[in-house]
């Protein structure tokens, strides 16, 4: 039987990318369903996932990055200070992240894409399953009402600890 008590279970440790193209435009890709119940309108996300053992948070991102969008074409230019958390929602504990975590505490790194849309191959996966069945560039003040509601604090802290980048990354390429 899963443990449902949220407070005797951890937070899973892992990181968060937001890939910021040239136009300041965030990589999003609308998550497959995990769990029963995982479904609805905000389905969207920037990559995430676990730091393996013996892995820095740093190589984790970019693993991530690899894993999820089959893209490595990018370079770290910024991360959170301080690890972020959400709480999943009482429906999901026991049965979301394997049953075996309360939610998440994060690291963000801000990366800026070198490449092309072309990179980008989210259909044959360079990990062990697919994360996502569409992507786009999306407006960086519009993720937090795109993701789903347990994350949108974090999205939100995201999305001020970055805004900067969004204008100065494409000033760059101007």
């Amino acid at each position: 039987m899963p443990n449902t008590d949220a407070d005797s279970l951890p937070y899973r440790a892992c990181v968060g990318v937001m890939l910021i193209n040239a136009k300041g435009l965030v990589w999003i890709g609308r998550r497959i369903p995990k769990w029963e119940g995982d479904t609805g309108d905000h389905m969207w996300q920037m990559p995430q996932g676990g730091i393996d053992k013996d892995e820095t948070a740093e190589q984790a991102a970019l693993r991530e990055l690899l894993e999820e969008t089959g893209t490595s074409n990018a370079e770290i230019v910024s991360q959170t200070e301080d690890w972020l958390t959400y709480e999943l929602p009482p429906e999901a504990i026991g049965e979301a992240l394997k049953g075996r975590f309360r939610g998440q505490k994060q690291l963000w790194f801000a990366m800026r894409f070198n490449g092309s849309d072309a990179d980008f191959d989210i259909e044959h996966g360079h990990g062990e399953k697919l994360e996502f069945d569409a992507w786009r560039w999306e407006h960086m003040d519009r993720l937090p009402d795109l993701v789903v509601p347990f994350k949108r604090q974090v999205y939100e802290q995201v999305v001020a600890a970055f805004v900067h980048l969004a204008t100065s990354l494409s000033e760059q390429d101007s």
